[in-house]
């Protein structure tokens, strides 16, 4: 997948009738579930992660298939309606805290509605809802992330569950989250919280659908809360208040029909001056990075959503397999500016960076500028080998290799690596 940029099994296969069967019985066979490849996720991001304060981001995407109202492929309702239907695919992403590289996918859930729930959504428990999502994909999380220095979870304003506030918290494992609301705290609500001012500043918002990229004008305040457990809630054994630090965003001067910025940012951190008030925005602000891998899996991307395979037990296992490819694109396109630090074995096999040895000696020029500037066998310096062959003339001032510069060394690595696999044959 990330070497052809598709999810199509024919394009996979490459032709090949005898390798579409067998991409076709391996997402038809029992013994690969769904689960288990999702499991497969964090085999290698535990490592990677190993000694680094991670962001664990975490976020829901509706992956959409196009269906007839004669044939649903298996598939639940999502949000879009119509002949519409799909999976859900629920991933956690590691970044690094200090740099933001992507260090790997660490846990998730992916699932198909099965009809409509009739019970009230406040009569059921966390267990008996689609949200528990958050607070599962967090504990698997602690499991696959037990090597880190330290753990944030990252997460919007849907996450906002008591009982997650409650229940998830651990020794070097901590919450920042967006409030879904005005919530309840002791003496009052947040947005009447006294804070103290961590100050000003201008602040890049990036482009999202139906807001423009701007320069926002950003004052914080930050202090100390204790949400109160909701009223209505039936859940049991939850602690009556449960203390965390707020972190208040607003936007002053907005442009004319613009939203203003509007941020309760919740955390069980400690925050005791503005330095680290601020350092709380700068981590919610990477949560943009689980955004692009969501359009690196969909339309901008493996454009997962056109696949024709019949059904949504395939299709889930596909989607599954296509987040990893997703994730490894996203690696790759980092590493181009040299700054990661990740290994060549997150990626590539060991007879791949044995492959990619024997190459550098042709790929790399005379002079000083034309060398591999990378640490050998790093992530970094195999990037930079997969960009030459893709076109890159290597020179530091050239315009920097995209995706479908990748994409064209991949397709010419593989076959290189093939016929180098065949060398003492």
């Amino acid at each position: 997948m990330v070497d052809r940029q598709s999810v199509c099994v024919r394009r996979l296969a490459g032709g090949s009738r005898g390798r579409i069967i067998g991409f076709s019985r391996f997402l038809a066979n029992r013994r690969v579930t769904t689960q288990s490849l999702i499991e497969g996720w964090g085999s290698t991001s535990s490592q990677a992660c190993a000694g680094h304060h991670v962001l664990a981001i975490q976020d829901t995407s509706e992956i959409n298939f196009t269906t007839t109202a004669e044939h649903r492929r298996g598939l639940g309702e999502t949000g879009k309606g119509g002949n519409v239907r799909g999976a859900l695919l629920h991933a956690m992403l590691a970044l690094d805290a200090g740099t933001g590289e992507v260090l790997g996918l660490v846990s998730g859930q992916i699932w198909t509605r099965d009809g409509r729930v009739e019970t009230p959504h406040s009569q059921r428990l966390s267990t008996e809802k689609e949200s528990q999502r958050w607070l599962a994909t967090a504990d698997a999380a602690k499991g696959v992330l037990v090597r880190a220095a330290m753990v944030t979870e990252v997460s919007d304003r849907e996450s906002d569950i008591y009982a997650k506030w409650d229940r998830v918290p651990a020794p070097n494992f901590h919450i920042l989250t967006r409030a879904m609301s005005d919530r309840l705290i002791e003496g009052g609500k947040l947005s009447a919280a006294k804070l103290q001012l961590a100050g000003e500043a201008d602040v890049e918002l990036r482009a999202r659908p139906g807001r423009p990229a701007r320069t926002a004008h950003l004052v914080t305040r930050f202090g100390q809360v204790a949400l109160k457990r909701p009223q209505n809630s039936i859940e049991t054994g939850l602690a009556k208040t449960v203390t965390v630090s707020l972190v208040e965003v607003l936007e002053v001067g907005a442009p004319a029909g613009a939203e203003p910025i509007v941020w309760r940012l919740l955390t069980t951190h400690t925050v005791q001056d503005p330095a680290m008030a601020w350092q709380v925005v700068a981590w919610y602000r990477m949560r943009w990075t689980i955004e692009q891998f969501f359009r690196t899996l969909k339309q901008q991307g493996l454009q997962l959503e056109d696949s024709q395979l019949e059904t949504a037990e395939r299709l889930m296992k596909l989607t599954a397999i296509a987040a990893r490819a997703a994730c490894i694109i996203m690696q790759l396109v980092q590493a181009r500016d040299g700054a990661s630090a990740q290994s060549a074995e997150i990626v590539f096999t060991p007879a791949e960076i044995d492959t990619l040895q024997a190459l550098v000696p042709k790929l790399e020029g005379k002079t000083a500028l034309q060398k591999n500037p990378h640490p050998p066998k790093s992530l970094a310096w195999a990037a930079w080998i997969i960009a030459k062959l893709g076109g890159w003339d290597g020179y530091p001032r050239s315009k920097p290799p995209g995706p479908i510069t990748f994409r064209h060394g991949l397709q010419y690595f593989q076959s290189i690596a093939h016929g180098w696999s065949l060398r003492d044959v």
